[in-house]
């Protein structure tokens, strides 16, 4: 699908399977960010553009990341503020340090 030949209706729900979808494996994945992973929406840039590279996921998920990955691209990432207010914020991708016991 050409993100810049899309109509509104399929515009929604290219937005709403992006808002529901979730990293399922690798560093942003449920094992490092339990219980779902990272939103895709809220992957790093410099991580999707890894994916560009050596290409994306077959699939759904593939595709969804790849819109994902164009969108920041262009400087476009707020188009994902809603969703995000919705789902309760921005998804933290920074490594929480154990709490020592100090």
């Amino acid at each position: 699908m050409d993100f810049t030949e899309i109509d509104r209706e399929d515009f929604r729900r290219l937005l709403g399977d992006i808002g529901s979808t979730f990293m399922p494996f690798g560093k942003f994945g449920p094992k490092d960010y339990p219980p779902k992973g990272i939103p895709i929406m809220d992957l790093p840039p410099e991580y999707l553009s890894w994916f560009k590279e050596r290409g994306f996921p077959k699939g759904q998920l593939g595709e969804l990341m790849l819109m994902v990955c164009e969108i920041k691209e262009v400087g476009m990432d707020s188009l994902f503020d809603p969703l995000r207010k919705v789902n309760g914020g921005r998804a933290s991708t920074r490594k929480r340090k154990p709490k020592s016991d100090f």
